[in-house]
């Protein structure tokens, strides 16, 4: 499998503002795997700071407790890799901004790291609206790490489109 294309991924970006500038609504975004590849593409497009507030980046564990109030207790029982935890990045990334909607991805891109439990290319994702409302998502992507990263943005893109509707 391919990476996902620059112009796929411009696109869900610009899909994803035209729906926040709607609304009037901040997104803020917490991310580990990706390493900020969702802040990049949202603040490329022209006009992002009307509907993008801010990015956390959360790669190591005692990061995702110190900047968006992970549960140590949740990183110790479940993973970094689960949904409970990508639930609450995104939960946290809500409450330390001024954000309406953010998105959390969790990951394992590899090409090490995995184990039979937890292999590469499992990432969960996490959503989140000021209303209260909180999903989240595990898929387990193939490829290579860029592959893995590209799919798993794009993922995220999709899942908060469809959930701001």
């Amino acid at each position: 499998m391919a990476r996902v294309s620059d112009e796929e991924l411009h696109q869900l970006a610009v899909d994803l503002g035209e729906k926040l500038r709607a609304r009037g609504w901040m997104l803020a975004t917490a991310e580990s795997c990706t390493g900020g590849w969702v802040g990049h593409l949202l603040t490329s497009l022209p006009g992002s700071s009307q509907w993008y507030e801010r990015g956390f980046i959360t790669y190591a564990n005692a990061a995702k407790v110190e900047m968006l109030g992970v549960s140590p207790d949740t990183l110790a029982t479940h993973g970094a890799v689960s949904e409970i935890t990508a639930a609450e990045m995104a939960a946290g990334a809500l409450k330390h901004s001024h954000a309406q909607a953010t998105l959390s991805i969790t990951g394992i891109a590899g090409p090490g790291g995995g184990t039979p439990q937890k292999p590469v290319g499992l990432v969960c994702y996490g959503w989140a609206l000021a209303d209260g409302t909180v999903m989240t998502s595990t898929c387990r992507l193939d490829g290579d790490r860029e592959e893995i990263r590209s799919r798993a943005v794009a993922a995220a893109l999709r899942g908060l489109i469809e959930l701001v509707g």
